[in-house]
């Protein structure tokens, strides 16, 4: 490959919160672990955009700054050419990040106490957005059979004709457990959504990364122009640009933008994110997809150590995203027992709880790190489970 994604940089003392959250669950750590929790990437980032950065100092002043047209070339480029997805510049509204447009919407569209609709289990700031403004959260809890999960279309519809639920939050692809929603799936809720009329806001911010064999459809391209669906769109988790909270949020409708930027107000992405984005855009394709070849072999090398030496747990197919959804059930803990358990073991992963109650029992595991630390960590689950 011509990029690095087996140097380990130590991220101890830098800020990370997935760092700093493993040294405050266990201050004293004996195997000196790799957290596999939050979702960021533990490889370096592009070096194009690295130097494109130091170029760009070099050649601007830091005041206020806002979008230029080579930004929005970028993004509309890229939209183009990796989701045959065409968009105007100006339907594009830059955020500090995606769960900042989820808030924003949830705000400017709904009525504290107007219900939401979201698939769960799901991660667990939808939660936050809806609740945060009052709204309730109208759970539509994914099927889960033979080891993998569906859409209860049924569920879905009874829950869409209820006169309170004004709104529904996708996730796609679903995190966490790693569904590439299908054409014609995504048509489907769309058909529901409109003829009850709810609103659809869709974050695809995992949307570059999708596992060989599967295709991510953006929501907006079965939909209908009148559905006004917003889209959450971002490079941040392409390219590991989330320090840079620079998102991309796509609002065809005039009026939806002009209410969603009522709310925001004044700002948006600094300088530097908005030409990380750009640069990232335009110089990197390559690195995105050879990261994805390298999440592809990780997630092969853990389902085959897991098939092989800890059949207890059940791993998810994953379609997209580079979190794999692990099924502990039938290990028999309650779910402070299994946190505990990978704590003492120095697995630092998300617990599934965190992302509803349909989670308990399961953990998300980060692929995207060097694959020797990723066998580190698995052989302490082994180790563990074990006993």
């Amino acid at each position: 490959m011509k990029y690095d994604f087996t140097t380990l940089i130590d991220r101890s003392t830098h800020g990370s919160g997935k760092w700093d959250g493993m040294r405050e669950k266990k201050p004293e750590l004996k195997y000196s672990p790799v957290p596999l929790s939050v979702a960021d990437m533990e490889f370096r980032n592009p070096p194009e955009i690295a130097e494109g950065l130091k170029e760009f100092m070099d050649t601007h002043i830091l005041g206020y700054t806002g979008p230029t047209r080579e930004y929005y070339d970028a993004v509309c480029a890229w939209m183009e050419r990796r989701h045959n997805w065409h968009i105007e510049p100006d339907w594009i509204v830059g955020t500090h990040g995606v769960v900042e447009a989820l808030k924003v919407s949830v705000e400017a569209y709904c009525k504290p106490g107007e219900g939401v609709i979201t698939f769960t289990p799901v991660y667990y700031p939808f939660y936050m957005a809806i609740e945060n403004h009052g709204c309730e959260i109208a759970r539509c809890p994914l099927r889960y059979q033979d080891n993998a999960y569906t859409i209860d279309f049924g569920l879905f519809e009874k829950l869409c004709s209820e006169e309170n639920n004004k709104m529904f939050l996708l996730c796609s692809p679903h995190n966490p457990v790693g569904r590439v929603w299908s054409a014609e799936e995504l048509t489907r809720i769309c058909d529901i959504c409109r003829k009850h009329k709810v609103r659809i806001i869709s974050d695809e911010i995992h949307f570059d990364i999708i596992m060989p064999g599967f295709k991510h459809t953006t929501i907006h391209n079965v939909a209908k122009p009148s559905d006004n669906i917003i889209v959450c769109t971002a490079p941040s988790k392409t390219f590991n640009l989330a320090t840079m909270q620079t998102s991309n949020i796509i609002i065809p409708d005039e009026e939806d933008r002009k209410r969603f930027k009522e709310i925001i107000g004044f700002g948006g992405p600094s300088a530097l994110g908005l030409e990380a984005c750009r640069i990232a855009y335009t110089r990197c394709e390559e690195w995105a997809k050879e990261m994805v070849q390298v999440i592809d072999g990780n997630r092969q090398a853990a389902v085959d150590f897991i098939a092989e030496r800890l059949p207890e747990i059940k791993a998810i197919e994953l379609q997209g995203t580079y979190l794999l959804w692990l099924d502990c059930t039938a290990l028999g803990k309650n779910k402070e027992e299994l946190e505990n358990m990978m704590v003492e073991a120095e697995l630092f992963l998300d617990e599934g709880y965190m992302f509803g109650d349909e989670g308990i029992g399961f953990e998300r595991v980060n692929l995207a790190v060097p694959r020797d630390e990723l066998m580190k960590a698995l052989e302490r689950l082994e180790k563990a489970v074990k006993g």
